[in-house]
């Protein structure tokens, strides 16, 4: 579990999206086991050294949700809960569309094709890949690439044999006639991607509030999207009014952009594996100077690291390998305890 600390006016310091650099890591926890119970104390003491937050935004995860409700509980003073955008316009988006029938006939045929023209001369028009988890957070490319192939499909007429057209329809079979869900799919998924760029780069306050309803207006009338953002954008609207005169983050991207940025590093190693590699983090936030790198690597000894990562580093893959082909008892998995 990581914990960023982001300035309240970041985003009118920055202009637009936030950066690393604007945030710095107060909080960084490894847990073999992750319950709400568990990220309860862990809070409670990263609070504790770095100060109460004056709001806390997160994803819609059950176990956070509870971690926080639990901190939260324990406080004198209510602490506002911002839900970040893009998790709740993408469970909408799931509970609209995942169940349906059309829906999953479509995504059936977009795997079956992809597969089809996948390492072909047209793999360029290759759908974007569907991806098994956080699947509805980057959905609105699907609904871009089906707008665009309802225009290559709309070709009238039997296709030459052997022609780019002749083996398109071979590979996504009677998709025209999916013509109507995808308009409306489409219709969503832009509609969605215009609030999300203006709500991820401008935050939310009365301007971006108005243009976002606005928006929302556009859907139809029976769209759960629609009924879920205009919700949202009430509540939180409320919320910025009371916290800060400035645009108010909304979005924690900045996280997803964190892990990303840790991950690329990680996996240069032929045997990544989660142990004192985490303490990149927070390197990777903030602005470091060389006053900062000096003073750091005087305050934190290779001692004082080692003594970090047994207390919370658990027995790695790594550590295991370590053990198992190295010293007399070769046959220790590492089972039996944390080293």
């Amino acid at each position: 579990m990581v914990v960023l600390r982001v300035e309240i006016n970041a985003l009118a310091k920055r202009g637009s999206a936030i950066r690393l650099e604007d945030c710095e890591c107060i909080g960084l926890t490894v847990s073999d086991k992750v319950t709400g119970d568990t990220l309860f104390p862990e809070l409670k003491a990263i609070f504790g050294r770095a100060g109460h937050p004056v709001a806390i935004i997160k994803d819609r995860d059950a176990t956070l949700q509870k971690g926080v409700r639990l901190w939260s509980e324990q406080q004198e003073q209510t602490v506002p809960v911002i839900d970040d955008i893009g998790h709740t316009i993408a469970t909408a988006l799931k509970t609209q569309f995942e169940k349906l029938d059309i829906y999953k006939r479509f995504t059936a045929l977009v795997s079956h094709g992809a597969k089809c023209l996948r390492q072909t001369e047209l793999a360029f028009l290759m759908p974007p890949r569907l991806r098994s988890k956080g699947r509805f957070q980057s959905i609105g490319k699907l609904g871009e690439w089906a707008e665009k192939m309802l225009h290559v499909f709309a070709v009238k007429g039997v296709a030459e044999e052997g022609s780019q057209l002749a083996k398109l329809r071979k590979a996504f079979p009677r998709f025209s006639k999916s013509r109507d869900f995808i308009v409306r799919f489409s219709s969503t998924t832009k509609i969605i991607s215009q609030v999300m760029d203006i709500l991820k780069n401008n935050g939310l306050d009365k301007t971006t509030y108005k243009q976002c309803l606005e928006l929302s207006k556009k859907l139809p009338g029976n769209s759960k999207v629609k009924k879920c953002l205009q919700i949202w954008l009430k509540k939180h609207f409320i919320l910025q009014k009371q916290l800060t005169f400035q645009p108010l983050l909304v979005s924690s991207d900045i996280i997803e952009s964190l892990f990303g940025n840790f991950k690329h590093i990680i996996e240069r190693s032929p045997q990544a594996d989660m142990n004192r590699t985490v303490l990149l983090i927070p390197a990777l936030c903030g602005k470091l100077t060389d006053t900062i790198v000096t003073q750091a690597l005087r305050q934190a000894s290779q001692a004082d690291i080692g003594v970090w990562e047994k207390k919370h580093i658990s027995y790695t893959v790594r550590k295991k390998r370590h053990a198992f082909f190295s010293g007399g008892d070769s046959q220790n998995t590492g089972n039996s305890q944390a080293a």
